[in-house]
């Protein structure tokens, strides 16, 4: 039986790779990220699955001041990485949702 989690065409981020973590964490573009910071971005990924964009970016900002409080910060290399990596096993519905809560963010939250 194959692990679906290893096959990025199966469009879905949230099954493991046989670690029990998510198979996007075990993809080489986020091999450089520290384990610590992709803890960080698992559980936030894991806790906005099933959100409404709106639902989500409220969750995102005490998230964000959770990571400034753990002296957690990101390059925009370690972001657009571990983006690249979540949207390569993510679904069609997913990745719309990325999309627009990426756009959101980049017009400010407006």
């Amino acid at each position: 039986m194959e692990n679906i989690g290893n096959n990025p065409e199966n469009g879905n981020g949230n099954h493991s790779n046989g670690s029990g973590k998510p198979a996007w964490m075990s993809d080489p573009l986020v091999k450089e990220i520290p384990a610590k910071k992709l803890q960080f971005l698992e559980e936030l990924f894991a806790q906005g699955q099933g959100k409404s964009q709106k639902e989500m970016m409220a969750y995102l900002m005490p998230a964000m001041k959770r990571a400034k409080k753990e002296n957690l910060t990101f390059t925009p290399q370690e972001v657009s990485a571990a983006i690249a990596a979540i949207k390569k096993y993510s679904s069609e519905e997913e990745l719309k949702k990325i999309d627009k809560i990426l756009e959101k963010s980049r017009q400010g939250g407006k």
